[in-house]
């Protein structure tokens, strides 16, 4: 291991015992390139400079937290994967008399808000709730807050139109100066929760569960911790729905699943859950793995 390598071991094990956020299981090569873009950035010359300042400089730790995530988003995102939910999945879940949804990794909120939309359009009314987590406040700040800047609209409105969006894209939002807010009744239904997928608990009794563009930043033993933790999350027939950059092919979790849009990856559980977990390897069974956020539980059960 050269020097480079062991710094950055100190750096991920400075965060997982100061601030226990644990990414010693993302794919390390990822990982590394982030770091070193914030080290550069930061213009120190190596990465066991910032060692102090993440222990000791809260602020800095946060830019750091900030940046080492991949916040790249838009709203409909792959038209085609809002498409499929429109005419795919929305059709099983009416049959419901209410939806719990939950949105892993939804970083600054622009799919969440697309997801409302179309649920607003396919005319499932207030029954329903929106679970919308990322393990970084700062973006979920501007999630909760539902404004973006006015130049991202023009690719924002063209993805909504190719994603079957029967309404002007316009009616959701209003304009202010550069920035657009997006109309509060579509946040009524939201919950927005800080979760990390490497840490917290499952949510219970799921219909759909979206996450995309996570797990491809996770080695194959926290891939298959987190698609365990939402197989025990997701109810039968619930969806599981992750888009064309990852799949469950060869997962521990894959037989628990029948696919419904091979190409936007959409999944339907056919099963119920059986312990996935690999003791002899250091994960988690699905005994370790309990119901640690009540709290949402008890806002859904509170609000609804």
């Amino acid at each position: 291991m050269d020097n480079e390598d062991i710094e950055i071991k100190l750096i991920l094990d400075a965060i997982k015992l100061k601030h226990g956020y644990d990414f010693t299981n993302y794919a390390y090569a990822s990982m590394k390139r982030r770091i070193k873009k914030i080290m550069e950035d930061s213009r120190f010359k190596s990465v066991s400079e910032m060692l102090p300042l993440i222990i000791h400089d809260i602020d800095f730790f946060n830019l750091f937290l900030r940046n080492i995530s991949v916040n790249v988003t838009e709203m409909f995102r792959d038209p085609q994967f809002f498409l499929s939910i429109r005419n795919t999945v929305i059709p099983y879940l009416r049959t419901y008399p209410f939806i719990k949804i939950w949105a892993a990794g939804v970083s600054t909120g622009e799919e969440i808000y697309s997801l409302a939309i179309i649920l607003k359009e396919e005319g499932i009314g207030d029954n329903f709730v929106l679970y919308a987590t990322d393990f970084n406040d700062s973006v979920l700040e501007i999630a909760q807050k539902g404004i973006y800047p006015a130049s991202e609209m023009k690719l924002n409105t063209a993805n909504y139109q190719n994603s079957g969006g029967k309404e002007s894209f316009a009616k959701y939002f209003h304009a202010d100066y550069n920035s657009v807010i997006f109309d509060s009744s579509l946040r009524k239904n939201i919950v927005f929760a800080n979760h990390n997928l490497v840490t917290d608990g499952v949510f219970g009794e799921m219909n759909m569960i979206i996450c995309r563009n996570v797990l491809i930043y996770f080695n194959r033993t926290l891939q298959d911790y987190v698609l365990e933790l939402f197989s025990k999350s997701l109810r039968i027939n619930g969806f599981l729905c992750l888009g064309t950059k990852e799949s469950i092919e060869f997962s521990t979790s894959s037989s628990l699943y029948e696919p419904i849009d091979k190409i936007t990856r959409i999944f339907k559980k056919k099963r119920d859950f059986v312990s996935l977990g690999n003791k002899d390897s250091g994960d988690k069974s699905s005994e370790d793995i309990d119901y640690k956020d009540k709290e949402l539980e008890d806002i859904h059960y509170g609000a609804y």
